[in-house]
C-alpha cells in the first residue's frame, strides 16, 4: 500500500475519439457515453472505489470540455439544488452525492496517443507513491481491485496487465505461471488472453520505458520492450469484462444495466 495505508490513484485515458462507435459519440467522447444514467467512466470510477481507491487522474483529449462541465457540476447533478439568484455564490446541495472522490481532469492532448497520455498523466502521481492503476475509459469489469493489486506487488515487475478472454481484435498476450512471454497488438485472429486494461504500473515504467511524445503508443514498443525485459506480468480475470468499442456493445451494456443484474456492479 501505500502512505497512511491508501490504495493507489487510478489513471483513466479519456482522450480518444471513438471512431467505431461514432453514432453514438457525435455529440459526446465515448467515455461520456451513458450506460443507464451515469457514464462509463462514472462506472470504471465506482468499481475502483469500491476497493477503496478514492484519486482519480482522468487523461482527457477529444471533447474534454465535456469532463470539465460534467464533474465541475457533479453535485448538481447528483443531488437536488437551491440557488439564490438575487445572492451570487449562494447554492445549498439536498443530501450527499456519495462519492469521496478526488478527480484530477489533466488536458493530455487531443490527439495524443496512449503512452504519451499516460507519461503525462503521471505527473499528478505524488513523488512517493510507486505504483498506481491505469485503464481505458471504455470497458467495464468484476475486475478485483486489491486482488490485482496484491498481486502486482507479489511480482515486482514495474507493469501488471489484467488478461481476459473475449473474442479476437486486440492485443493477444502468451501467459506461462503468470509471466508475459510475448504480447502482439491486435492480430488478424487472436486466441487465449488478451489485454483487458485494470493494469497497475510502477513509476519506474514510466521514467524507462515512456516519454511524453505525442506519437508513443503504450500497447507498442513501451510493452514489447517491457516483456523483452521481463517487466511485464498478467493477472488472469476470468470474470465479467465488456468493452465498448460499437452500438451493439452499447446496447448490451446497458441492457445488462436495467436487468439490474449488471455484473461488474457486484462490489459496489
Amino acid at each position: 500500500m501505500t502512505k497512511k495505508n491508501k490504495m493507489p490513484a487510478a489513471m483513466i485515458l479519456c482522450g480518444g475519439r471513438g471512431t467505431r462507435i461514432r453514432d453514438v459519440t457525435e455529440v459526446l467522447p465515448k467515455p461520456m457515453v451513458p450506460i443507464g444514467p451515469h457514464p462509463i467512466v462514472w462506472h470504471i470510477m465506482k468499481t475502483y472505489a469500491a476497493f477503496g481507491v478514492e484519486r482519480f487522474i482522468l487523461c482527457l483529449g477529444y471533447k474534454r470540455d465535456v469532463f470539465i462541465d460534467y464533474f465541475l457540476n457533479y453535485k448538481a447533478h447528483a443531488q437536488d439544488v437551491t440557488i439564490n439568484l438575487a445572492k451570487k455564490g449562494d447554492i445549498k446541495y439536498h443530501g450527499t452525492n456519495g462519492e469521496n472522490w478526488q478527480v484530477t481532469l489533466a488536458n493530455t492532448g487531443e490527439n495524443t496517443m496512449t503512452g504519451g497520455r499516460v507519461a503525462i498523466g503521471a505527473e499528478y502521481i505524488p513523488s512517493d507513491e510507486e505504483d498506481f492503476f491505469m485503464t481505458y475509459g471504455d470497458g467495464v469489469a468484476n475486475v478485483d481491485i486489491k486482488a490485482l493489486y496484491d498481486f502486482h506487488l507479489k511480482q515486482n515487475k514495474l507493469l501488471t496487465i489484467t488478461a481476459v478472454h473475449p473474442s479476437g481484435r486486440f492485443g493477444e498476450i502468451k501467459l506461462e505461471q503468470g509471466q508475459i512471454k510475448s504480447f502482439y497488438e491486435k492480430p488478424q485472429t487472436a486466441e487465449g488472453f488478451i489485454n483487458g486494461g485494470f493494469m497497475v504500473i510502477n513509476r519506474k515504467f514510466v521514467s524507462e520505458y515512456l516519454t511524453t511524445d505525442t506519437d508513443l503508443i503504450l500497447e507498442q514498443q513501451p510493452m514489447h520492450q517491457a516483456t523483452k525485459d521481463e517487466q511485464m506480468a498478467a493477472f488472469v480475470h476470468n470474470g465479467f469484462w465488456q468493452c465498448m468499442d460499437t452500438a451493439r456493445e452499447h446496447k448490451l451494456l446497458n441492457d445488462l444495466w436495467e436487468s439490474g443484474k449488471a455484473p461488474w456492479t457486484k462490489e459496489w
